[in-house]
């Protein structure tokens, strides 16, 4: 297995698993798979751009996804869209993905990562509490019933 850092010309690809990540695990997002279905390829590019994205490649196909967020008006760091494709759950590729994230937060210089998690997602819960996550208090947008944070060191 690898991780890739996909760049904005490789919005096919972003596009292709996002869109079955949405279709094999709708409860878990905010965007449905109808709605990413209709985004142009200018918004693929876009998201591209503004958002570091990851991809586990394993046995040359693309197995799982994660991207970050900086919100910096409020100053805060994101780790959003984590999916592992069925085919390729437990194997630790989640929790290589996420550590992705938490090597660019630390080297845009923050401190705190934060995610949101439904919850009814067990696994994704399980693996957040193992790596460190802990519940924040605040109150999460409308996707999820948790907020998680990890203070890096």
């Amino acid at each position: 297995m690898r991780i890739e850092r996909l760049s904005p010309n490789e919005w096919e690809r972003l596009q292709s698993i996002r869109l079955r990540s949405l279709l094999e695990s709708p409860e878990s997002f905010s965007t449905t798979h109808e709605q990413a279905s209709l985004f142009p390829h200018e918004s693929w590019v876009k998201q591209l751009e503004d958002l570091p994205t990851f991809v586990a490649v394993l046995d040359g196909g693309d197995a799982g996804i994660v991207r970050g967020e900086h919100d910096e008006e409020k100053d805060e760091v994101w780790l959003i869209s984590l999916w592992v494709a069925p085919e390729a759950r437990g194997l630790g590729i989640g929790e290589t993905l996420a550590r992705e994230v938490i090597d660019w937060v630390k080297s845009i210089g923050n401190q705190t990562l934060v995610l949101e998690v439904r919850e009814g997602n067990k696994h994704a819960r399980d693996l957040y509490a193992r790596m460190g996550f802990l519940p924040n208090g605040a109150v999460p947008t409308d996707c999820c019933e948790i907020q998680l944070e990890l203070v890096l060191e």
